[in-house]
């Protein structure tokens, strides 16, 4: 890793640092915020599974602070303990968040398909694509090929991370909207599931923007050295 790449990735760590700590922030925050509904996690995500016509998507518990997720290969929205059962703004939000990516997965958003058709490749790309950047810096004056090889990997997480971001927004705009129109929450409260959201959605924003500009930094110097030859 040369020093400006080492720079700028000490930077995005920092950032995403920030941005982390000030999303669990805000989730501790309106994790005491309960709603006028009085519905659990599990409740809402039923609930808006069921008036979108969603079927055969079950609706789980799994361990962990925050891991929340919905996993289209068995169809199921997997919800953290504190989401699962608590009835707050936090909760209903990010419920509704995740069942919105069921949603997606219903109605074959684009997105999301080209997402999901994506993840074989970044799975193999994203455990190879380190040592072959590390071989192709190292090596870059008598072997640049495999710097480029490595551009392409690294090329195909970034991709991965931009195709995520229209994914995530979407989601979090499927549910603000369902909430509203079911009237779930009063004004309050939905400003407060929307504050959740965003911040949610910044720390996509944040390593896509980082895997971008490192992976200009890699094109740069592929292009520098190639233009000595």
């Amino acid at each position: 890793m040369t020093p400006g790449i080492m720079i700028i990735s000490l930077i995005f760590i920092g950032i995403s640092m920030l941005v982390s700590l000030r999303l669990k922030s805000k989730f501790r925050e309106y994790i005491n915020v309960p709603t006028s509904s009085g519905l659990t996690g599990k409740q809402v995500a039923e609930k808006m599974l069921r008036e979108n016509g969603v079927s055969g998507v079950q609706v789980v518990s799994v361990d962990g602070f925050l891991s929340d997720h919905y996993d289209p290969a068995n169809k199921t929205v997997n919800l953290s303990p504190e989401v699962y059962s608590g009835a707050n703004v936090a909760a209903a939000a990010v419920a509704a968040h995740e069942c919105g990516h069921a949603v997606q997965h219903a109605r074959a958003y684009p997105w999301l398909s080209m997402r999901s058709r994506l993840v074989p490749a970044v799975q193999i790309s994203s455990s190879l694509v380190q040592w072959v950047l590390l071989g192709g810096i190292l090596l870059i004056n008598v072997f640049p090929a495999l710097l480029l090889g490595g551009i392409v990997l690294f090329g195909v997480t970034t991709v991965f991370s931009l195709i995520t971001l229209p994914v995530e927004f979407d989601a979090s705009r499927r549910a603000l909207a369902w909430l509203d129109n079911t009237n779930l929450m009063q004004r309050d409260e939905h400003d407060k599931a929307k504050d959740a959201l965003w911040w949610a959605a910044m720390t996509y924003v944040v390593a896509a923007v980082a895997s971008v500009v490192t992976l200009l930094q890699y094109i740069l110097i592929y292009a520098g050295v190639r233009n000595r030859d």
